[in-house]
């Protein structure tokens, strides 16, 4: 099969990796069931995350057998589609050492616009990236994003101050997936 990447926006909710500790969701029970925010546990790696609207989920299923066996490689690429894409808005981000993701504010106090978790088998990728573009801040405050606790998160929205088009970022995702990984249109 050939190599292929799905771009999703999901409704409000909560994802657990294989190594989440469930005591990072700070939000009760009962007020996630209020606010419509379900919970999932999956089979990537990472801590636990929320997805909803305005945030751009990327699930690339790629064969990285034979020439792409190295996973670093594969998460600083995913990273990278996420910094150009941040650049492409004039938005400056890059890697914070020691820490998975993409960053605004790297020198300062760092705030997460690009989340990743990623799940490999067999050299095949599953699971991704999430972008946030015009994410609900609020809802971040349900969690300890990744069980990070001293950084925040962020949106292209929030560090440019004005309303984003989800769809001309869905655009310049795929645009700049396309380039990093080399792929055909």
């Amino acid at each position: 099969a050939p190599d292929t990447l799905f771009l999703l926006e999901h409704e409000h909710v909560l994802t657990l990796g294989r190594r989440a500790d469930k005591a990072n969701i700070v939000a009760s029970p009962e007020l996630l069931a209020a606010r419509g925010v379900e919970v999932f546990e999956t089979g990537r790696g990472g801590d636990v995350t929320y997805h909803g609207p305005g945030q751009i989920v990327g699930y690339p299923v790629i064969d990285l057998a034979p020439d792409r066996k190295d996973v670093r490689r594969y998460v600083h690429d995913l990273e990278e589609v996420m910094i150009r894409v941040a650049g492409r808005y004039g938005v400056e981000a890059g890697r914070i050492d020691g820490l998975i993701g993409t960053w605004v504010d790297v020198e300062g106090a760092g705030r997460k616009i690009g989340a990743i978790g990623v799940r490999i088998s067999r050299w095949i990728t599953s699971h991704g990236f999430a972008f946030n573009v015009s994410s609900d801040m609020d809802a971040f405050s349900l969690i300890v994003p990744c069980g990070i606790r001293d950084h925040g998160v962020t949106s292209l929205e929030r560090e440019l101050g004005c309303p984003m088009s989800l769809e001309e970022a869905l655009d310049r995702v795929e645009d700049e997936f396309r380039a990093v990984f080399d792929a055909p249109r």
